[in-house]
């Protein structure tokens, strides 16, 4: 048995591939340097672009390439693609080294990265602009730029990057780029100010029948909105807003840098046809936050954290909106042009709920299926049909026959547990916490549920500030830490002075364990004799 088991094991490793790893430096600036005469070996690397520019019979699905600590300065474009169903190529930062890339360059390039090719990671990179640039459209030598642009190739992973400071939007993934999975990113300070705000956090549209998959991330402060599902295109005949899944996702002020805010998400298309109209969407267990002062009980100006629909030509179908907590102004919820949706389980503080009055026709076909929610609005009639009529709950239960076992009370009843999130990060030991305490009270966050060793150290980054720790210990017997609230430094967008931090009752933390015990039992039994 011995003996057919290691044939078999001979037989597997002579006809299946081996994993490659090939090896990336910065052209400049650091000591060993990346060519186009590489080899990509550590011995002999790859400058960033020659690596991305392999044909799939040198590198393939199961081949990693690491990028070496540095700054990367550049635009680049990626054409590799995995031919192997099942297997991904996977371009990451070498162990624990820091990698940027840095696109403000001379070339006029719209774009950081450009991403073409099936089934590739892209993992543990920051992309940025670095130094002195225009964020004025009216400037002479002011360039719009997307972070990422993820142009085509299914099947792709955009996994732990720091989008941050590009002067246009952070990631837009087009609608050929089904099956894409954006997840454990932090997307803040993007964009550039016109007449308006420009530049949202992620954008994303979806023509194929895999769903696209959004998850774990932290976007904030981007100019204008922070995540756009959505198509202006009019006329295309074409569905490509569609099958796309938004799940434990944190989008808060986004707008704060062009000193408006602007929709934390919003779900729409402008086809003036009808056709091309956003469908099979779901969005769940998501935090979605505008600066809000709970003392002000009127809770008056904009400040939208859902929109759903556009235009009444092309109403939304399909949307499930679920066990999300959704915090704004005026009109912190706009469930506007719908043809079907679902609404259940969110907690919604919100001067008015509001509804378009094209979606009437959908609310009295209970196409619109609402119920155990919790609303805190300004006054009883809270659920406002723009243009038609005001509803208390009751009203609204009784017309529609809607929110049957929802609550509603006044917002100077709201009330909400403090931690609102605790997710697990997909580097080991680290963890997203997110905290609303209306009070701006420290907030005391119990990690009994996580299995986190008794006497493991920690560091607690807030992500308004992110490269700061503002506190340090070690996790004692009860599994309990408190975090600070109502900080104030936080990273300032470049080359803007509009911006704001989050209010002193809100904010999201990186919290990173490192297990101290495996250090002292290593140094135990190697120096044991001492003691």
């Amino acid at each position: 048995m011995r003996q057919l088991f290691s044939f078999l094991l001979l037989i597997f490793s002579v006809f299946s591939p081996a994993q490659k790893e090939f090896h990336v430096f910065p052209i400049d600036g650091a000591q060993t340097k990346g060519s186009p005469n590489g080899d990509g070996s550590v011995a002999n690397p790859w400058d960033l672009q020659t690596a991305l520019s392999q044909t799939s019979q040198r590198i393939n699905g199961g081949d990693i390439i690491w990028l070496h600590k540095g700054i990367y300065n550049g635009n680049y474009k990626s054409t590799i693609k995995s031919t192997i169903d099942g297997k991904y190529i996977t371009v990451s930062a070498y162990k624990d080294h820091k990698v940027i890339i840095n696109g403000n360059v001379a070339e006029n390039e719209s774009y950081v990265l450009k991403v073409s090719g099936d089934r590739v990671v892209f993992k543990n990179i920051e992309i940025t602009y670095l130094g002195d640039f225009s964020r004025q459209k009216s400037d002479k030598n002011f360039k719009a730029v997307t972070g990422i642009n993820h142009i085509d190739g299914k099947d792709c992973k955009f996994q732990n990057l720091v989008v941050y400071n590009i002067p246009g939007s952070g990631i837009g993934s087009w609608k050929l780029t089904g099956g894409t999975i954006i997840e454990d990113c932090i997307i803040y300070n993007n964009g550039y100010q016109g007449q308006r705000g420009h530049g949202v956090g992620i954008y994303i549209q979806n023509e194929g029948e895999k769903f696209r998959i959004i998850r774990n991330n932290v976007i904030f402060n981007n100019y204008y909105k922070g995540v756009e599902v959505w198509s202006a295109t009019s006329g295309t005949n074409r569905e490509f807003v569609k099958n796309v899944s938004f799940v434990d996702n944190v989008v808060f002020n986004n707008g704060s840098p062009s000193g408006k805010p602007w929709a934390n998400l919003i779900i729409a298309s402008g086809d003036a046809n009808g056709i091309n109209v956003a469908k099979n969407i779901k969005v769940k267990n998501n935090v979605f936050y505008h600066n809000t002062d709970f003392s002000d009980y009127k809770n008056f100006g904009y400040g939208n954290s859902i929109t759903l629909g556009y235009t009444s030509k092309a109403p939304v179908e399909n949307i499930s909106i679920l066990n999300n907590i959704i915090v704004g102004r005026n009109n912190a919820l706009n469930l506007m042009h719908i043809k079907s949706a679902e609404f259940r389980n969110n907690s919604v503080y919100s001067g008015y709920v509001h509804f378009d009055k094209s979606s009437l026709k959908a609310l009295e076909a209970k196409n619109i299926i609402s119920n155990n929610n919790t609303f805190y609005t300004r006054k009883g009639y809270g659920f406002r049909i723009l243009k038609h009529t005001d509803y208390n709950l009751s009203m609204w239960q009784n017309t529609f026959n809607l929110d049957k076992d929802s609550d509603w009370k006044q917002l100077k009843y709201f009330d909400i547990q403090p931690v609102l999130k605790i997710q697990k990060s997909l580097v080991p030991n680290e963890y997203n916490v997110v905290l609303l305490q209306k009070n701006g009270n420290d907030v005391t966050v119990d990690f009994t549920d996580y299995n986190i060793k008794k006497g493991s150290s920690f560091k607690i980054y807030d992500l308004e500030n992110r490269n700061v720790v503002v506190k340090s210990g070690e996790l004692f017997e009860n599994n309990k830490i408190i975090f600070p609230m109502g900080l104030k430094a936080f990273e300032k967008p470049l080359h803007n002075t509009v911006a704001t931090k989050s209010a002193d009752n809100f904010g999201v933390y990186r919290i990173v364990f490192d297990d101290n015990t495996k250090k002292q039992d290593i140094f135990k039994r190697i120096f044991g004799w001492l003691f």
